[in-house]
Parts: C-alpha cells; structure tokens; sequence
C-alpha cells in the first residue's frame, strides 16, 4: 500500500560508497517532489571500521531522523547486527548472503522480511567493481517501493556525466538490482511511496553548505582555514566557487595563522571568515581576543563536535556554548549566533557579515556536526531578503576629507568611522589598549574609557536581533527551549506530543549573546511549564538564561553520547515530565 512516510538505510565498512549511495536516492526522492532528510555516520579513520547513511522521506515536510528503519541494506554482517533492532515487523532487509551472515530465523520470527540479492555477481555482471554493490542495492531498493526508476537513472546519469562510461555501469547495475527484485520475490514488502507531481524544485543543502552560500551572497571575499571535522565543508564549498564570485581562499598551516589572516584581510576592507571547530578555535583564542580589541568585523564559524581535546572528532555535540561566549582572555563582547536549520545557517550566517561590519565586532555562527554535515531538501532560498550592510565603512572620497582621522573615535553608539588602509588617512591598528588615535595608551582613565566603548555598542546591536522564535500555540502545556540543533528534532517531537494531546510550544534562543534578556524573561514568565534541552551534560544555556534572567527553567533535557537526539527520546522524556 501507498504509505506518506518511510526510512531506508545502508550501512558496511568505510570505502563501500555508502554516503555516495544515500546521496543519490536521496536526490532521486527530492526530484520526485518528495522530502527528504539524510543523515550519515562515520568514523574518524579513513577506511574500514561501520559506516552507515539513511534517508528519511515524506510527502509531508520533515525536520529530523528517526529511529525505525523500513528497508535495511546490509553491505556486511555488522550491518544486521548493529542495527536489526530498529528493524520491525514488515521491514526490509537487502542483503547478499555471499558476504553477509547472521540469523535468519531471528529476524523471520520478528516480521522482517528478507531479500537475498547477489549484489557483488550482478555489480560485475554490469561490468564495475565490487564497491559498485551500492548502486545494485540502490536499484533494488526502488524496485520494493515502485518508485519512479527513470528517475533514479537520471541522477545516476548526471552524477557521472563526466565519465560516460562509468555513468553506463551504474545505471546498468541499478537496473540489474531493480529487475531482481521484480524477478526473484513476491511482493510482500507494503510499503510503497510514489513521487508527487507538481512540487515547486527543492535543493538539497548541509547546513556547511548553507553557511558557505550564504557567506557567498552576504559578499564574503575572503576564507583562510585549517580543515577540521566537522567544519571542513564550509571551506570545501567556498572553494569550489571561487572563481565565480572572486573570492580569495587559502588554506593555512594552522589554526592561529587562519584567524590572524582572516583578520589581516577583514581590517584591509573586504568582508571575510573563517570555520573550524572545538580544537581549532582553541588555538585561535587568542587571535580572536586580538580581533575584537581591534574592532574588526570578522565572521568565525565554529561547528562542534565533542571534546574535551580530540574528543569523538567526527560526532556531534552542543558543548562549546560556553566557549564561543568567553572564549579570548580578558573582557571583549561578540555575537555568537545559533542557527537551527538549513534556512537558518543561510540567512543567519548573511547577517553575521552584516552585524559584523555595522558593530565592528567579531561574530561566531556556532553549529554542530549534526547540522554541518546532514542534508535536507529545501526550497531555494530568497535572496531578496538578503541586504548588505557594511556600517561606518568610509569610502576613499569621505575617508580623505579627513583632515584629523581617529579610528577609535569615540561615538555615542561605540561605533568609530573606518577607513580602509591605502584607501584614506594613514592610521594604527594595534592589539593593545589604545586611545582613540590607535596610538598605545596604558594609562587608567583610557582603559577605562576604551573598554567602555567596545561594550557601548550592545544595546544598539539588541535592537538589530530578532526575538526568539515561537513555534506552536501560544496558550501551551509545556514550552520546550532549545538552540542550534535540537530544533530539528524538537519539532519533530512536538508532533507526536501534539498527537497526545499535550500542548507544546517551542522557543528557539537564536542569539547567545549579547543575551535577549528582556525577551527570554517575557518566554519563561508566560510558560506553564519549561524544559531546556541540550546536546550536552551541563546545560549551558540553562545557566545562560538564569546568568541573565535570575530565572531557572523547570527541567533539563540532556543527550551527551555524541549522537543528536531522536524525536522520540524527547517526547518520551517529555511526556514523563508531563505525567510526572
């Protein structure tokens, strides 16, 4: 029967083609007018140990992964035995029993139904190597739904269309999949999706991607990074696209020496960034602290993954909150902006180029690894809403009119003109504390006076920032705080709370500091009920909110295993807390 909704993952060692094979069924559901959400796992080694990819796809828009699996594609016995117990009574499971071994009454006694498909001898019958298993699989995966098989032909098609004859191998072994199937097997799997004619065109993004586009569009001209998982897309996809909007990219020798170039050319005019994560930014405290005394507009992404030092480098985890907030030594403010989604990590990351120019002010885009490196299918973004706004930046005709130029002049709103070197007066930009000249000036009265300035600027930028975000009714049982990340899954939980007939809300905090404390108060006073919930063990932003509010919220939420929360374990949890 026709069914809204399934999932389909594949999972084998890390060299199969197992991201390859997700990405195109997954573009072969976009195309079809269907959602998607794509999620991969990995190890940090190059080659061997279990990976896996899963699709989740709807006819309904969708926000998150989920735990149960509908077709399973084993490219090795671990496989099964890792994940057989999301597995359930109607599930698929694809496998070549040359190669893949386990218990086969266990799994017919719970339901599942089993497709031995001689993946490897049908791969070679269409002339490829062994890894070309996946594209087999991938066939015989659509042959089980009835989905649209000269849609999944096309991609192949396009996804090697430098390498026709490659291209004709793939689309070969996919068919040879797909015809078993049809040949071999009853058709006892029920699950069936269809595409969706009349659709408007999705594009499938990462919320790395997302960043880097929207960077892009914000008028970014300038990337120095050291590549670090998760965070490496970032600068992959700029590089990519170069050449065609004239940007400059450099990969540096390490972290400091990309903050500190990235520095060198956001104080020389032009807009510019940097990416890295927990590690990464650690070496850059410093070269950060330097930035802001500076006043230079710069944008740092920071995805994370968990630590403490090399930590779990290719999971997920919220718990660099606290750092992005403090990190540098001594006081110097910054805005820490935490997108939530793809549509998020686009517009919010063209923002932080703005914020950062108009204040003068370092800006930290903070994400993770589940956001950066998982793909959703959106519609394309609307780059009417994206305008570019570059503050006191004195063009070469004012900045020369200037008979007594001062960087650091001294303003009601903290913000002092800025000149572009070479293109106006002759100025100083130093990393000490120095008057408004730029010249060094230790005494107490110009420390003062300086440090004030920098932090005269806040209550100007907290009227440029958008209030939290509300998702849900007004009037709720329980209102559900969160940040980053756990909004996707969040609102996946909402669903089936709402199917319970519990009343939630959601409050999404976008902006970490400076805090929204007047806003989040007015949140937290209106609710019922409050739960934080975070990717991490110590709450941060419970501990930001009470910092700010002197409120506490009523409880906590937390998942610290390197994984991203499931829907299901927040409105399990939730519903406890209800119950309670």
């Amino acid at each position: 029967m026709e069914t809204k909704e399934l999932t389909w993952k594949i999972g084998g060692p890390a060299g199969y083609g197992l991201v390859s094979a997700g990405a195109v069924l997954g573009k072969a559901f976009s195309r079809g007018g269907l959602h998607i959400f794509i999620k991969n796992s990995f190890h940090s080694n190059i080659k061997g140990l279990h990976n896996w990819s899963s699709i989740r796809v709807s006819k309904d828009e969708i926000y998150s992964q989920v735990k149960p699996i509908d077709i399973l594609v084993a490219l090795d016995s671990e496989t099964v035995s890792r994940h057989k117990k999301f597995l359930h009574k109607g599930s698929a499971l694809i496998y070549d029993g040359e190669s893949t071994k386990f218990d086969e009454n266990e799994l017919n006694e719970n339901g599942v139904i089993l497709y031995n498909v001689p993946l490897v001898k049908l791969a070679k019958e269409a002339g490829g190597p062994d890894i070309m298993r996946n594209t087999v699989a991938v066939g015989a995966s659509v042959a089980l739904i009835n989905y649209d098989f000269p849609l999944l032909e096309e991609v192949l098609r396009e996804s090697f269309a430098k390498k026709p004859e490659v291209a004709d191998k793939n689309a070969a072994a996919a068919k040879l999949g797909y015809d078993f199937i049809k040949n071999n097997f009853e058709d006892k799997f029920e699950k069936k999706i269809q595409k969706v004619d009349g659709q408007p065109k999705r594009v499938i993004l990462s919320g790395n991607q997302a960043v880097a586009f929207g960077a892009i569009k914000a008028g970014c001209k300038f990337i120095s990074a050291y590549p670090m998982t998760p965070a490496t897309g970032i600068l992959t996809t700029i590089a990519k696209h170069e050449q065609d909007f004239n940007i400059f990219v450099k990969q540096t020798e390490d972290e400091l020496a990309a903050i500190l170039t990235a520095a060198g050319a956001a104080n020389a005019g032009v807009r510019a960034m940097t990416c890295t994560s927990g590690g990464g930014f650690a070496l850059m405290n410093e070269g950060f602290g330097m930035v802001g005394s500076m006043e230079t507009p710069l944008v740092v992404a920071l995805v994370q993954r968990p630590g403490p030092s090399s930590g779990l480098p290719t999971r997920t985890s919220q718990g660099d909150l606290k750092f992005a907030v403090n990190a540098a030594p001594g006081e110097v403010p910054r805005i820490v902006i935490a997108p939530g989604d793809v549509e998020d990590c686009f517009y919010k990351t063209a923002e932080a180029f703005n914020l950062a120019e108009k204040y003068q002010i370092p800006v930290i885009i903070i994400s993770d690894k589940y956001l950066g490196m998982n793909y959703k299918n959106i519609e394309p973004f609307d780059i009417s809403k994206i305008k570019i706004d570059r503050g006191k930046l004195l063009s070469e005709e004012e900045a020369n009119k200037i008979t007594d130029y001062k960087r650091y002049a001294l303003t009601d709103d903290g913000v002092s003109p800025r000149a572009v070197p070479g293109k106006g007066p002759v100025h100083i930009i130093s990393s000490y504390v120095v008057d408004e000249a730029g010249n060094i000036d230790e005494t107490s009265e110009n420390a003062i006076k300086m440090l004030d300035k920098l932090y005269k600027k806040i209550p100007y930028i907290l009227k440029d920032l958008e209030p939290p975000r509300i998702y849900g009714p007004k009037d709720a049982d329980v209102t559900l705080i969160g940040w980053g990340s756990t909004k996707m899954p969040i609102l996946e939980a909402m669903k089936l709370l709402e199917k319970d007939g519990i009343k939630v809300n959601y409050a999404q905090i976008l902006y970490i500091t400076p805090f929204q404390t007047e806003e989040v108060t007015k949140v937290l006073k209106n609710a019922k009920k409050t739960v934080c919930i975070e990717n991490n063990k110590t709450s941060p932003l419970a501990a930001i909110i009470n910092e700010n509010t002197g409120l506490d919220v009523d409880h906590k939420i937390n998942k610290y295993d390197g994984r991203p929360f499931y829907p299901d374990e927040i409105y399990e949890k939730v519903k406890e807390i209800v119950n309670g």
